[in-house]
């Protein structure tokens, strides 16, 4: 090793101890998201605190969806023009995904209660009051669903429910606290017949007209139009159901 090499190597050294010590650590980070509260803010929170993974190098996110919609939304809900890749899931299948860095929003997600490894650990989201039926609506995009059926036992036989699901009781419990203060609704918690670490919290027919009414306030929210088109045409099937019983 020449003499000059071994000089530059030990004044780099000396120079990020300096920096270290002194607190300068370069420039700060740029981030990639606008941190600022909106309906479509709140709506890519909620994707996130369902789909989504952050992860454990303090910078990266990533949002994994079989819908192309979901990840374009995604991109459109954070002002952001995020290449869509896929990448191999188990069993050989593949998935698409959208991920990028961004040291300050990590940091963000944190600080309002979506962790890392968040599948089990996952509680309660800080999300403003204002904006709760918008990260709801991205909960219900990410692990959510919407189903119907006819009743072979009654008259009028129609049922439908709205299912908000997650491996976290805590965050199902916080769910199920948040909705009732909000749209005075209790729903019902129980866990998947098919996966015993999965909770389910379930809302029927009255109660989740509710809730859909809050979540979909507007024709132009942003939202999977293939969950938004079916609850239409179930919603319309009632209607019509009540019709024939008045």
């Amino acid at each position: 090793m020449s003499g000059i090499f071994l000089y530059l190597l030990v004044d780099a050294i000396t120079l990020r101890w300096y920096h270290g010590v002194m607190g300068l650590r370069g420039p700060k980070p740029k981030g990639k998201v606008k941190i600022k509260w909106s309906a479509n803010f709140a709506y890519a929170i909620g994707l996130i605190a369902t789909d989504g993974c952050l992860y454990k190098d303090g910078r990266h996110i990533s949002l994994t969806s079989l819908d192309l919609e979901q990840l374009n939304n995604f991109n459109k809900a954070l002002d952001m023009n995020v290449k869509i890749s896929t990448k191999q899931a188990g069993a050989g299948k593949s998935c698409t995904h959208i991920q990028f860095s961004d040291v300050l929003f990590h940091r963000f997600l944190i600080s309002i209660g979506v962790t890392q490894a968040k599948s089990k650990t996952i509680s309660g989201v800080d999300v403003p009051k204002k904006y709760f039926f918008d990260f709801l609506r991205g909960c219900l995009d990410g692990d959510g669903c919407f189903y119907s059926y006819w009743d072979p036992r009654w008259r009028s036989s129609h049922m439908f429910y709205l299912t908000f699901s997650s491996a976290s009781l805590k965050h199902i419990e916080w769910l199920r606290r948040e909705i009732n203060e909000r749209a005075n609704s209790i729903g019902h918690i129980s866990k998947a017949h098919n996966k015993s670490s999965i909770y389910n919290l379930k809302y029927a027919k009255k109660e989740a007209l509710v809730i859909i009414k809050k979540m979909y306030y507007s024709p132009n929210v942003l939202c999977l139009s293939r969950k938004k088109e079916k609850i239409q045409k179930t919603l319309l099937v009632e209607k019509k159901q009540q019709c024939l019983y008045v």
